[in-house]
């Protein structure tokens, strides 16, 4: 049974390696629904997060041919009971959908986001969240006609703490 895994992978800060990470997903045929590069708290060594909805023996192989690759130290795989995630979500809106007698606010409060920016043309939302949380917020704001909308990859942290030498 297909379900979500998030890959932490942990690398060098080489050139090139991502795509080389990426290439083991698209010769299994694995749609990666989200990826995420970040620094860690060791200098030059990187974490790529990676969201896939696959079978648990396909994870498992991908996992193992991901850890041959030069470059790469570690990779964990996790379910989403096993994580702390979030994503951020920024949500451009025209000027006219405060003036619109609704207030934008209180629908802003009510999905715990906040107001970035104001200006002449356009207001600016942030919220951070599950991608559910990001996507109800999105159809709240629908009929004020959203300009634009952009959504981060996850983000995300084992409850459980790992070591690389596990």
């Amino acid at each position: 049974m297909e379900k979500l895994y998030t890959l932490n992978i942990v690398t060098e800060n080489n050139i090139g390696l991502l795509n080389h990470v990426t290439i083991v997903f698209t010769r299994r045929h694995l749609n990666i629904r989200s990826i995420t590069a970040s620094e860690s708290k060791i200098k030059d060594i990187y974490t790529y997060t990676i969201v896939v909805k696959t079978t648990e023996e396909l994870i498992g192989k991908v996992a193992k041919q991901l850890e041959k690759l030069v470059g790469v130290y570690k990779v964990f795989v996790y379910e989403d009971h096993e994580l702390i995630h979030q994503e951020l979500a920024l949500y451009k809106l025209p000027i006219s959908a405060i003036k619109s007698g609704i207030n934008i606010e209180e629908i802003v409060r009510e999905h715990n986001a906040r107001i970035l920016d104001i200006e002449t043309e356009y207001i600016l939302i942030e919220k951070t969240g599950h991608k559910e949380d990001t996507q109800k917020l999105l159809k709240a704001l629908q009929p004020f006609g959203v300009l634009q909308f952009i959504r981060s990859g996850r983000v995300a942290m084992a409850k459980p703490m790992k070591s690389l030498d596990e």
